[in-house]
């Protein structure tokens, strides 16, 4: 948790630690009706696997694999791009290496900072992660024989004007979110999704921005607790229950689609990605908290009408635990019988909660997608449907 929290303290070598030994907590759930198909259907084509003739020397179900995690990592280093100009740490060094560059910090990286020092940091880092699993997945397509994955023709949509944004033309639309926060609630609950359980919103985040869309969303009332003001602040509060959204989705489709790969070189790579995304995660999980905790939090922003409460004194749901802040490692829970012990896992972990089909939904259901083609919608599901036809020989 960030630094000066008095109902925390740094975890930043908790963290360190269970990455060491393996801890691991992430997974993308839809459980509500499902929407994939709202704005086009898949080709007949879309039901089966790649062919031979396409998927080179790598097995046709491990090519589909590999082509849907290239697109998906697309579609990540678009959005975390997107956080990245605004939030990130751009060039500048580190801030404890050099505390002075804190006060040259646009709002929004103030906003954010807030959660955690080391927040501008993360966000750089986490992008520059998603760029280079985009890159090397499509370039060892390549190197088999098979074919990447281009979504270029795809980069349409207007994204920020607000200073700091390239200005350049986008995959991913971050400014109309419904930001699904069951993700919180579900590492700290004792049931499984894969078993059948559904969980509630920590709090609810429909059609909100996460990134500063102009620079009037820079300004808003100040706050005595915290730098810089509630309206940005309800922002990068946004973006930080998005983080988790996204990461703990990418750490279950790679855990999903490991259980499908043939090749032995393939699952060493989805299983070493698939690592790092849930290293992503981690960190996220504890910077969300920190939005609804002391010193942020309670606060209420005029301009968007967001409330966030302290979680540790006004706890959203009846059972506390559900959403205590502190809470950032899974709780454990029940795992493939309830007749054998709960264990701290990734949930989901099966192709119906977490597989392809699955991730394309609660994407298209996040909003992410407002404003793109229907063309667009039929590649992706194409690809997702050949992901999941995906069977190990």
């Amino acid at each position: 948790m960030r630094n000066g929290n008095p109902n925390s303290r740094n975890r930043r070598s908790f963290l360190q630690a269970s990455l060491a030994t393996g801890g691991a907590i992430a997974g993308a759930t839809v459980l509500g009706a499902p929407k994939l198909f709202a704005q086009a259907s898949p080709s007949t084509s879309a039901q089966t696997s790649l062919s031979a003739e396409s998927s080179g020397s790598l097995p046709p179900g491990d090519a589909a694999i590999l082509r849907f995690l290239a697109a998906a990592e697309l579609i990540e280093s678009d959005l975390w791009t997107q956080y990245a100009e605004l939030g990130g740490i751009g060039v500048n060094p580190p801030i404890e290496l050099d505390p002075q560059k804190g006060a040259e910090l646009n709002p929004y990286q103030t906003a954010l900072s807030n959660l955690d020092s080391d927040g501008p940091q993360y966000i750089a880092s986490n992008t520059l992660d998603e760029v280079s699993h985009a890159a090397f997945l499509n370039a060892y397509l390549e190197s088999k024989g098979a074919e990447p994955v281009d979504l270029d023709e795809f980069r349409t949509l207007p994204g920020s004007t607000a200073t700091g944004s390239s200005g350049i033309k986008r995959l991913t639309n971050l400014m109309n979110l419904n930001v699904d926060t069951s993700w919180y609630v579900r590492y700290r609950s004792t049931t499984n999704p894969d078993m059948g359980a559904t969980f509630p919103q920590a709090i609810t985040l429909n059609n909100v921005t996460a990134i500063p869309r102009n620079d009037a969303d820079f300004n808003g009332a100040s706050n005595p607790n915290f730098p810089g003001n509630d309206h940005i602040q309800a922002i990068a509060n946004v973006a930080a229950f998005h983080f988790g959204f996204i990461e703990q989705g990418g750490s279950s489709l790679y855990a999903a689609l490991s259980q499908k790969v043939t090749d032995p070189q393939v699952l060493e790579i989805t299983l070493a990605i698939g690592g790092d995304e849930i290293a992503h995660f981690l960190e996220w999980v504890d910077f969300a908290g920190n939005a609804v905790s002391a010193t942020v939090a309670p606060f209420t922003d005029p301009i968007s009408g967001l409330s966030f409460p302290n979680f540790f004194t006004n706890p959203p749901l009846q059972q506390l635990n559900l959403t205590q802040p502190s809470l950032i490692f899974p709780v454990p829970c029940e795992f493939i019988s309830p007749n054998l012990p709960n264990v701290a896992i990734i949930r989901p972990v099966t192709a119906k909660f977490a597989g392809p089909v699955a991730a394309v939904t609660a994407l298209t259901n996040d909003g992410l997608f407002i404003g793109q083609t229907p063309k667009f919608f039929q590649v992706l599901n194409q690809l997702a449907h050949q992901a999941q036809a995906a069977t190990r020989q």
